[in-house]
């Protein structure tokens, strides 16, 4: 089973793609956490993608296509994968759809969790964080019972840099231009998936288990 999730930033990507990892017996590969594994063991590719994150900028499509090529190539991945941050974009759709061609391979599904731009800006714009604990919290759906001290420290609560609205707002403007023509790519090839991520964890859970079928 190899899936592609896809999604905006605070469609609960994340949340999903460590149930469907653990039901499905399949391993959840993140293109951070590939590129962070990569810099701390200072592997020639990660060197590569180093120098370029040093100095702010992006990695090119060919390095992040080696560096992804070279996890899948790992005995782990043999009976599936779940693809989470990757591909971002056509380019690299394309090159992953040639690397498994080598191995007579094809992704099964392209899993896309739908969620409003409102109602994206409302769940991440709301967020906060206990300075000191780490303690997460909403100002509409898990406010801290005393205005601005964390229920488990009394530390101050504040609002992340990337929590705030004009940066999310960019965020999901990048992700717009990105990723419409890779949902049309996938359309095109009938392995789109698309999953209303408004409701419930478990609930958005259930829909995509009915999608991907038995475990068994």
């Amino acid at each position: 089973m190899k899936i592609i999730l896809l999604g905006p930033p605070g469609a609960g990507k994340g949340t999903q793609a460590k149930l469907i990892s653990q039901k499905y017996s399949i391993p959840h590969i993140s293109t951070g956490d590939i590129f962070r594994k990569n810099i701390s063991e200072q592997t020639p590719l990660g060197i590569k993608a180093k120098s370029y994150m040093d100095k702010g900028q992006l990695v090119p499509d060919e390095l992040t296509i080696d560096i992804v090529n070279d996890r899948l190539a790992n005995d782990d991945c043999k009976k599936g994968f779940l693809l989470d941050g990757f591909p971002r974009t056509v380019k690299q759709a394309e090159a992953l759809d040639k690397f498994l061609d080598s191995k007579d391979s094809k992704i099964d599904n392209a899993l896309l969790i739908e969620v409003p731009r409102e109602f994206i800006l409302e769940r991440m714009t709301g967020r906060r964080v206990c300075k000191d604990c780490g303690a997460s919290y909403h100002i509409k759906f898990n406010p801290p019972k005393i205005e601005g001290k964390c229920d488990l420290c009394c530390g101050k609560i504040i609002q992340r840099k990337d929590d705030t609205e004009e940066t999310v707002k960019e965020r999901l403007d990048v992700y717009s231009k990105q990723t419409a023509p890779l949902i049309q790519y996938y359309k095109n090839k009938d392995s789109l998936c698309v999953i209303d991520g408004t409701s419930e964890i478990n609930e958005v859970f259930q829909k995509v288990c009915n999608i991907l079928g038995s475990d068994k």
